[in-house]
C-alpha cells in the first residue's frame, strides 16, 4: 500500500493492519520528512485518544490529515488483533493506493 500527496509517496508498505476501512501504515514506512505534528488531538470510543500529523510536500500542507494512536486501548489492540500503537492512517486528501 502506498499513500500519496501531492504527487509524493508519504507512506509505503506491505504490513499496513486494516481498521474500519482505513490502512493504517507502520512506523518505519513513514517518509517523517513529510509529517509535521499538530496539536489536534481526537477520541474514539473503542480506540482510545488519536493524535495528528500535518501533511507538508513542496510547501503545501493539509492540515491534520494523518492519524494515530500512541496508546490505543488494550480492548482495541485485542479486537483488531495487532498491536496498532504509533501505527498511521490518512484521509484529507491523501490518497491510499495498492
Amino acid at each position: 500500500m502506498k499513500a500519496l500527496w501531492e504527487g509524493s509517496v508519504v507512506a509505503e508498505s506491505g504490513r499496513t493492519i486494516l481498521i474500519e476501512g482505513n490502512h493504517y501504515f507502520p512506523p518505519d514506512s513513514l517518509d517523517m520528512s513529510m509529517l509535521e505534528e499538530s496539536t489536534t488531538t481526537s477520541t474514539c470510543p473503542w480506540k482510545g485518544e488519536a493524535s495528528y500529523y500535518n501533511v507538508v510536500v513542496d510547501g503545501k500542507r493539509s492540515d491534520d490529515a494523518a492519524w494515530y494512536y500512541p496508546r490505543p486501548k488494550r480492548s482495541a489492540i485485542e479486537a483488531v488483533g495487532s498491536d496498532f500503537s504509533n501505527y498511521v492512517a490518512f484521509w484529507k486528501g491523501v490518497e491510499v493506493v495498492e
